[in-house]
């Protein structure tokens, strides 16, 4: 619930605090894990903080897990929420509140670029563990997603994810017929 009532700031913000509070406070879950499961709720429509939140309720405590984490995500900030659209309605146009969302929008985008960056960083690190060609892949993906969303404007997200998903397994082809070989 702690984490219901400070999710103020979008989807970006919102990721932090959970990253903070499951991988560096708690310990629930790894920057690996925590990397896997963002990536895979990416993978599926709907909301995708839901997505990580059922996630980690599983794993850590099962349908109760589940409930409790939704439950101490959603019922705070819905009705934050529903209260401060109520109060915005009223005040969308004094020059204090535009002047102080100029503030809030850029700081909103530079913690979703922090965060980004948090979950990034053990999917590169494991690749350069396993070898230049695999950390240049990841590198690759990351920055060719970036430039396939910039430039293709008209092209679905799932589209430019299934295509990368598709390009990291044909790059790991080798290692899977080389475990093969081994068993």
């Amino acid at each position: 619930m702690r984490l219901g009532v400070q999710s103020f700031g979008g989807g970006m913000a919102t990721l932090a605090l959970i990253r903070r509070a499951i991988v560096d406070d708690h310990r629930w879950i790894s920057p690996e894990d925590f990397a896997r499961y963002w990536a895979l709720v990416l993978m599926v429509p709907g909301i995708n903080l839901l997505g990580l939140i059922i996630l980690v309720g599983n794993k850590i405590g099962g349908a109760k897990g589940v409930c409790l984490a939704l439950f101490g995500l959603l019922f705070p900030s819905v009705t934050i929420t529903i209260l401060l659209t109520a109060a915005y309605a009223k005040v969308e146009h004094a020059h204090l509140i535009v002047s102080a969302l100029s503030g809030v929008i850029p700081a909103t985008v530079g913690i979703g670029i922090f965060t980004g960056g948090q979950i990034a960083w053990p999917v590169l690190k494991d690749s350069w563990k396993r070898g230049l060609s695999p950390a240049i892949v990841a590198g690759s993906l990351f920055i060719g997603s970036g430039i396939a969303e910039g430039f293709s404007h008209h092209l679905p997200v799932v589209v430019i994810l299934l295509s990368c998903a598709v390009l990291g397994a044909l790059s790991r082809l080798p290692l899977i017929s080389q475990r093969a070989d081994v068993n």
